[in-house]
């Protein structure tokens, strides 16, 4: 019988605090790195994005006061609900639209978008057919030449953070990382979210072959957060200026080295149609 993890990653977001994540600890990081990979590809606006997936409006948001014309998408209704009020807080540059949908199922017609953000719907999408399915759509909105940003959780993202953060040794983890190296499949049976909720998490080379199967050409697939989201003393770094541009400048250096790509704790692959 197949895992209901639809069910399960909702019931994760309705207990976590996802509006706020991206402004916490290593997460700024993720953030930053995450808008200026966008920006280095995206096409000047005006134009139409798509952000599917796009939780409660982060990056969505971010967008529109620049100038886009941002739909989101999400599957969890509190979400839409946050990405909405936060889009009125921008009055003068809100959100074109925020609804309750499915990145396998876009109720966007073909070629209306010049780009389209899966940040999320990927690593919550633990079948392959699904995640094909989903960059399947992705690829049917766009224009010709239109790009999509897709970002996977990496392979060795339990393993890593449970080391960094102290949970290694707690044997309801144990089982937890053994499934994630050996199939990526991460399965979190507990009620600590720390833990996360159902996801698949990519070896690199499988996120540009996903991507590559659905008719993208891949323009680049880098490390997100590269190995800056283990430092020790990592809000110290961040809340320093010269420090914070000094790691940054760093990971930009190492972004695609491929010895280095698994240490992330997200890839993003950029596609293009």
């Amino acid at each position: 019988m197949a895992e209901n993890t639809d069910h399960e990653f909702i019931r994760h977001y309705t207990q976590a605090d996802e509006a706020s994540r991206l402004r916490t600890g290593w997460f700024q990081l993720e953030h930053a790195r995450t808008q200026e990979l966008i920006l280095r590809h995206i096409q000047p606006a005006p134009a139409t994005v798509l952000d599917v997936g796009g939780g409660a409006g982060a990056y969505a948001c971010w967008l529109a006061s620049q100038g886009y014309e941002v739909h989101l998408i999400d599957p969890v209704p509190s979400h839409v609900d946050q990405a909405r009020a936060a889009s009125a807080k921008q009055s003068q540059h809100p959100l074109a639209s925020a609804a309750v949908g499915d990145a396998r199922n876009l109720q966007h017609g073909d070629h209306t978008a010049e780009a389209v953000l899966l940040l999320g719907p990927l690593y919550h999408l633990t079948r392959r057919n699904d995640r094909l399915a989903a960059l399947r759509e992705a690829h049917r909105v766009l224009r010709p030449g239109g790009l999509v940003w897709a970002a996977a959780i990496s392979r060795f993202a339990s393993l890593l953070d449970s080391l960094s953060s102290g949970f290694f040794d707690r044997p309801e983890f144990a089982s937890i990382l053994d499934r994630d190296l050996a199939e990526g499949q991460h399965r979190n049976p507990t009620d600590n979210l720390t833990y996360f909720t159902d996801a698949f998490f990519h070896l690199p080379d499988e996120l540009g072959a996903e991507l590559s199967e659905a008719g993208f050409d891949l323009v680049e697939l880098v490390a997100v957060e590269g190995p800056g989201w283990l430092a020790r003393d990592f809000d110290r770094i961040w809340n320093l200026p010269q420090q914070r541009e000094r790691l940054l400048a760093v990971l930009r250096k190492v972004e695609r080295e491929p010895a280095l790509l698994g240490a992330s704790s997200h890839l993003l692959a950029i596609g293009r149609k």
